[in-house]
């Protein structure tokens, strides 16, 4: 899950403002195409997110700021805040209209007049949507929702229910569409979901992610470059720890929802990993794929964290090798049953957040040591940035137009970025 920051999709007279994970981001192109599609004039969508306490303070204050600076605007509030706790957004002057998860992005939901709430029991939502679209605008990639839900139920989270149950997207519908936006020149695909590793679990046969992989890249043989989004640390399926083995085509870095590294408080979060098991994912993933680089997810301060449990966190950051880490600290999301356990100190949290980011930075800088005077394959995503395999972030001078896969030589880096230079010997 990406820090929570709003990003604004926008067609003539509407914007959609979307807060939270990258699904989400997905999900709001989804609206702004159908809000194109109703008809749709002089509105903010706010597609919010509600991961935690803060996000929905955040999603609250651009409210009231889009009312300034918008007051004939009809504003409508969705996304997981709002299935979540309709009645609070409703109660607010300034809002308009809350839709539910299940029909934010459906026809006519968001042009609808009468009752100011339209949202359902997600639970009872079986199905993913049937609009899906052909990426994401002003993106070198594209995103391809195959899974939303999740079953499980970690004590710090509230997003199941507001997602609803685990449900996967069929096979042929993912291969169809990952062809489509193949044949319009995009050069990468993540797929992106929930609980991404459940994929399948709700589909007849019960189909694993790794087999969707392979079907992908089997019968998408032009596809240059395919990409998992966050994924479960509980464990990699033999089909997809077979591609990573021997697809180059699925590239080398994973994104690990790994949250502690503590056993005690990864049992008091009900995950379904311990530490011993993370290390021996990352360690089996580098037998196969020597290369793969990993990112985490961490929350710093859980409820009844010691020092000592800290310092198991901090420690696992240098014995797994991680290279990218985003880090929360954790906000007590009402409703939720680590939000009724023993609190550590705000000072704490803060404290122990600033920790961990500063061993993330001490980690990717390491990384970043190890690429100088490699080449690499980068994905300009900009003028004068592109993204290595391995989620490297590349910055260069020159002509590289954005969306096309170019072979670059590391000659430095600056903490954050690597510096690398077009490498015209391997392009000739």
């Amino acid at each position: 899950m990406s820090d929570t920051a709003a990003i604004i999709a926008q067609t003539p007279e509407v914007e959609v403002v979307t807060f939270g994970c990258r699904l989400n981001g997905y999900e709001s192109e989804q609206i702004r195409a159908q809000a194109q599609a109703d008809g749709l004039s002089n509105a903010v969508v706010f597609n919010t997110c509600a991961v935690t306490g803060e996000a929905v303070r955040q999603a609250r204050q651009a409210i009231r700021r889009a009312r300034r600076e918008r007051p004939d605007a009809r504003l409508i509030v969705t996304g997981c805040a709002a299935q979540i706790d309709p009645a609070a957004f409703a109660a607010m002057p300034e809002v308009d209209l809350v839709v539910g998860n299940a029909d934010k992005a459906s026809p006519g939901a968001l042009a609808a007049d009468g009752a100011r709430i339209r949202v359902n029991d997600i639970m009872s939502v079986t199905e993913t949507a049937g609009h899906l679209i052909d990426g994401l605008r002003d993106r070198a990639r594209a995103y391809v929702e195959v899974q939303n839900g999740c079953d499980h139920r970690c004590t710090f989270c509230i997003i199941p229910f507001g997602r609803g149950a685990s449900r996967s997207v069929p096979a042929g519908q993912v291969v169809s569409q990952i062809g489509r936006l193949t044949a319009e020149g995009y050069r990468e695909v993540v797929l992106t979901g929930v609980d991404l590793t459940s994929w399948g679990a709700d589909l007849p046969g019960q189909p694993t992610l790794g087999q969707l992989v392979a079907r992908i890249l089997k019968l998408v043989p032009d596809l240059p470059r395919l990409r998992l989004s966050s994924i479960d640390a509980a464990e990699i399926d033999p089909d997809l720890m077979r591609c990573l083995a021997e697809e180059p085509r699925l590239m080398p870095y994973l994104h690990l929802s790994l949250q502690v590294g503590d056993d005690l408080i990864l049992k008091r979060m009900k995950r379904r990993h311990l530490r011993a098991d993370a290390l021996k994912l990352i360690a089996d993933v580098r037998a196969v794929r020597p290369e793969t680089a990993f990112g985490a997810d961490f929350i710093a301060g859980f409820p009844t964290e010691s020092e000592a449990a800290f310092q198991n966190t901090l420690d696992l950051v240098d014995e797994a090798g991680l290279a990218f880490l985003h880090v929360f600290p954790y906000s007590a999301r009402p409703g939720t049953p680590a939000a009724r356990m023993p609190p550590v100190n705000g000072k704490a949290i803060k404290d122990r957040a600033r920790r961990l980011r500063e061993a993330g930075a001490a980690a990717l800088t390491r990384h970043l040591d190890a690429q100088v005077g490699r080449t690499l394959n980068g994905l300009v995503e900009k003028p004068g940035v592109a993204r290595a395999d391995d989620f490297t972030e590349l910055a260069f001078e020159g002509p590289a137009p954005v969306g096309e896969i170019v072979p670059f030589k590391i000659t430095g880096h600056d903490g954050v970025r690597a510096i690398a230079v077009q490498d015209w010997a391997v392009l000739a």
